[in-house]
C-alpha cells in the first residue's frame, strides 16, 4: 500500500507540472518596470494613468534603437513591432508571442564603407499600406519602399538635383500622398564635415505625388523627427542640436506646401539639467496631443506646444508609435525597446 501511495503521488505531481506548464505558455510575458512618468499639467493624467507602468520590452540588444512602427493584426499574422539598429544594419520584428527576431538584414547598405558611414541602416520607418512600409534609408542615402511580404525594395527617390542626399532620417506620408521627410547628415562618418556630404543643407523636403521633390526649409541645423497634426495642416519637425534643441511647427495649404513656419518649443533648459537625449523622432495622436523625443525621454505636448509630463525610461529615447489598438505607446530608447499603456486611443 505505501508503494502504491507514493506512485500515485509521482503521478499527480507529474500531472500537476504539465497543467501549470501548458498554463503558463498560454500566460503573456511578464516585462521589468523602468523610468518613471513626470506631470506638469493635470491634463497629463487624462493621457497616462498615474501609476502607469513603462515596461522594458528587450534586453540591450540594440547599438541604438530607431524607428519603430506597429504593423497590425490581419487575418494571417498578429500585430507585431518593427525597429530599426541603425548602426546594427538590422530590422528587428518583436511581439508577445515571438519575442525579438531579424526582420530585414541588412536593412540599408549591403557593402558598407567605415570610412564614409557611421549609421549604414536604415532609420524611420512608415505604414503607408497594409503591406508597404517607407524607410529613410540612411546607409543607402535614400528613400526605400518595401513589400512586407516579398522584402523587395524599391527606390521613391535618391537625388535632389542631381545630388545625393545626406541620410535620411525620418518619413512620413499624409493622406494626400505627400512623402515629407528630414535629410541630417548623421548616417556619415564626420557628419557635416564628410567630404561624402553633397548637399550644402540639411533638409527637410516634400515628395510630391508626381515624384517631384523640393524643400520645405533648408535652414536648420539638424532636422531630425517629424510627425502631421490629425488634419494634416500643420508639419512638426524637430531639431537635433544641443545648441538650439527646438520644434518647429510649418503651416500647410491644401496642396501640402508650406505657407507659413513657426517655433512650436524648445528644450534648452532641459538640455542645461543635463537629461539624455535631444528632440527626435515624434508621433501626434488623433486628440492633437503631440509624444516627441526629447531630453529625459518622451515629452507630451499640447497643439500649443505646452508640456503636459515626461516619459522617462531612465536613457535616451529616439523615436516612439503608437501600437495595438491606439492605446500603448512603444519607444525605442538608445539599446533597448520599452512600452506603456494609453488612456487615450491615439489613432
Amino acid at each position: 500500500m505505501p508503494i502504491l501511495l507514493v506512485r500515485n503521488v509521482g503521478i499527480l505531481m507529474v500531472a500537476c507540472f504539465i497543467i501549470t506548464t501548458a498554463h503558463a505558455k498560454d500566460r503573456p510575458p511578464t516585462f521589468a518596470a523602468i523610468g518613471e512618468l513626470k506631470q506638469y499639467s493635470a491634463e497629463f493624467s487624462q493621457v497616462i494613468k498615474p501609476g502607469t507602468k513603462i515596461e522594458k520590452l528587450t534586453e540591450d540588444k540594440f547599438q541604438w534603437a530607431e524607428g519603430p512602427q506597429w504593423i497590425p493584426a490581419t487575418n494571417k499574422h498578429a500585430g507585431y513591432l518593427l525597429a530599426d539598429d541603425v548602426p546594427g544594419n538590422t530590422t528587428y520584428r518583436w511581439s508577445e508571442a515571438d519575442g525579438l527576431t531579424v526582420f530585414l538584414q541588412p536593412s540599408g547598405l549591403e557593402h558598407v564603407d567605415t570610412t564614409v558611414f557611421r549609421e549604414p541602416g536604415a532609420n524611420g520607418l512608415f505604414l503607408e499600406s497594409a503591406n508597404s512600409l517607407l524607410s529613410a534609408d540612411s546607409g543607402n542615402r535614400q528613400i526605400t519602399r518595401i513589400d512586407l511580404t516579398t522584402k523587395k525594395k524599391t527606390v521613391v527617390a535618391s537625388t535632389y538635383r542631381g545630388k545625393k542626399f545626406n541620410s535620411p532620417n525620418d518619413v512620413i506620408k499624409s493622406r494626400a500622398g505627400n512623402i515629407y521627410f528630414t535629410d541630417p547628415p548623421y548616417g556619415l562618418k564626420d557628419i557635416d564635415k564628410s567630404p561624402a556630404k553633397e548637399q550644402t543643407f540639411n533638409g527637410v523636403y516634400r515628395i510630391a505625388t508626381n515624384g517631384t521633390v523640393s524643400v520645405i526649409d533648408d535652414s536648420l541645423s539638424y532636422p531630425n523627427g517629424l510627425a502631421l497634426s490629425p488634419d494634416e495642416h500643420t508639419l512638426y519637425v524637430s531639431v537635433s542640436d544641443p545648441t538650439n534643441p527646438i520644434w518647429m511647427a510649418y503651416t500647410l495649404n491644401h496642396q501640402g506646401l508650406v505657407i507659413s513656419k513657426r517655433e512650436l518649443a524648445n528644450a534648452k533648459d532641459l538640455v542645461a539639467m543635463g537629461l539624455p537625449g535631444l528632440p527626435d523622432g515624434m508621433k501626434v495622436a488623433r486628440d492633437g496631443h503631440i509624444f516627441a523625443a526629447a531630453p529625459g525621454g518622451i515629452l507630451v505636448m499640447n497643439a500649443t506646444g505646452e508640456r503636459l509630463g515626461l516619459i522617462s525610461t531612465g536613457t535616451n529615447v529616439a523615436n516612439c508609435n503608437f501600437g495595438d489598438d491606439g492605446s500603448t505607446l512603444y519607444m525605442t530608447s538608445n539599446k533597448f525597446l520599452a512600452r506603456v499603456k494609453l488612456a487615450i486611443k491615439a489613432h
